[in-house]
């Protein structure tokens, strides 16, 4: 599950992808890319591929219980309980209990109610997470996940003694075509803000606010690593790269959610159609965006191994 280099004590650049299954594919390409350079002297990497090996293997975002991974890792003691109101309001939109259909005015509705009620707010109910429709998207889980409890076990011995670490977690779907963001969340520190922007530039730093690309989700992955390593000086951003347009991301989650569920199984066309159409959200065939994403990723994975060299 984990790829490291030797020596416990340096300084760690640790990349993760496919918490989000499917998204496991272009964090996979950004690894092994990574790879081609070792890393520079007194760093040490860690790669862990294929967080959830369910989703990347059955073309999911969630796990086998169709838990989000990212809505699951909760702070100990947290309830996985409760949804969002607009969530509630909008969960017969959003996961009808049927299998997609040829026809579908999915998207002409979700436009409409982000004229109605305005993009921010609806993209937070929606895409924070919910506790209560355990077949619908977004889907936090009812108690921590199995993965959690590797992490629990495993993280401290991969980083061993490092005093330092900047945690890169893999994503894509969110923003415009070819671009990332590395979205902040956890809040970072003075110091930790300033490294960021100088090993990353400032225009590529993103708040996790409701008015940027982001958006507030509890339980999120990299906020645990992080707050489960307070003696370490973490650096945690999610690396986003943007794919399509977001109500036809969502458009396409949802069908895929649909056909998983109440589909006559793997063999119906809608099953594979869906599934198929999924990782193209997440996964753009086009060559020219894997390799622009590809090389993109990798170079973060240099700066922040060269960055942290100089401390």
């Amino acid at each position: 599950m984990a790829l490291s280099s030797s020596g416990g004590s340096k300084p760690v650049v640790l990349l993760t992808s496919g918490v989000h299954g499917v998204e496991g594919f272009v964090g996979s390409a950004i690894q092994i890319k990574a790879f081609e350079r070792p890393p520079p002297p007194g760093v040490r990497f860690v790669f862990v591929h294929a967080i959830n090996p369910f989703g990347f293997a059955h073309l999911r975002r969630g796990d086998q219980d169709n838990v989000d991974l990212n809505r699951n890792f909760l702070d100990e003691g947290q309830p996985h309980a409760g949804s969002d109101p607009f969530y509630e309001n909008l969960d017969p939109l959003l996961n009808p209990p049927s299998p997609p259909g040829r026809f579908d005015t999915f998207s002409a509705r979700a436009f409409w109610n982000i004229m109605h009620y305005g993009l921010p707010p609806l993209r937070q109910a929606i895409a924070a997470g919910q506790y209560d429709f355990p077949k619908g998207l977004f889907f936090g889980g009812s108690a921590p996940s199995p993965v959690q409890a590797i992490f629990r076990e495993n993280l401290p011995h991969w980083l061993g003694d490092a005093c330092r670490v900047v945690h890169l977690d893999v994503h894509t779907g969110l923003g415009p075509w070819a671009t990332h963001k590395l979205l902040i969340d956890p809040p970072l520190t003075p110091d930790q803000m300033k490294h960021a922007t100088d090993w990353f530039g400032p225009e590529v730093l993103q708040p996790s606010l409701m008015d940027g690309v982001a958006y507030h989700s509890p339980g999120g992955f990299g906020p645990w690593c992080a707050a489960n390593n307070s003696d370490r000086n973490y650096l945690f951003l999610c690396a986003e790269f943007g794919t399509y347009h977001n109500v036809k991301m969502l458009a396409g989650m949802r069908k895929e959610n649909r056909a998983h569920y109440w589909s006559n199984g793997p063999s119906d066309p809608r099953y594979i159609r869906t599934k198929a159409y999924l990782k193209e959200l997440f996964c753009p065939a086009s060559p020219a965006w894997q390799k622009r994403v590809v090389e993109d990723g990798a170079e973060l994975v240099v700066r922040a191994a060269e960055g942290l060299r100089k401390l």
